[in-house]
Formats: C-alpha cells, sequence, structure tokens
C-alpha cells in the first residue's frame, strides 16, 4: 500500500464521518442557540432546561436520518471493500 492511497482512504473516512454527523450537530446546535435566548429572555438558569431538550431531539434526529447515514456507511465500505480487492491482487 502507498502513501497516496492510505491517504486517500483516511481522506474518504473524514469526509464521511463529517457528512453523516454534520446534520446531527447542527440540529443539536439550533435547538441550544433557541433554549440560550429563551433563558437569557427569562432569567431561567435551569440547567437541566438546557441539557433534555438537546438529548431528546438529538436522538429523534438520530432516529429519522438513520437510513441515510446507514446508505453513506453501506456506500463508503463498498467503496473500501472495492478498493482493498483491487490492492489485494
Amino acid at each position: 500500500m502507498t502513501e497516496e492511497l492510505i491517504i486517500e482512504i483516511l481522506k474518504q473516512a473524514f469526509y464521511t464521518t463529517f457528512i453523516i454527523l454534520l446534520p446531527i450537530l447542527g440540529v443539536s446546535l439550533v435547538v441550544g442557540i433557541i433554549i440560550s435566548i429563551f433563558q437569557a429572555a427569562t432569567s431561567i438558569q435551569e440547567m437541566t432546561l438546557t441539557f433534555v431538550p438537546k438529548i431528546i431531539v438529538t436522538g429523534v434526529a438520530i432516529i429519522l436520518m438513520l437510513p441515510w447515514m446507514l446508505d453513506k456507511v453501506i456506500t463508503f465500505t463498498n467503496r473500501m471493500l472495492t478498493m482493498f480487492i483491487t490492492v489485494v491482487k
């Protein structure tokens, strides 16, 4: 295996991971900002008010995006297995 091949594999792995995690992190970020604005407007400083909604919304986002995420992971795995078979021969 050459350095270029290893770099390409790592680049594709990081890119796939980034693409899969970006929507979930984006949803958590938006919910966190909305809750922070609500806390600043009402002067409520309850710690569970920030964590519980973010956990619930993140869980729902993962469940809703699971088919898309699995498709991305399966595509990446097929690409890697095809590449390894080609390299081994």
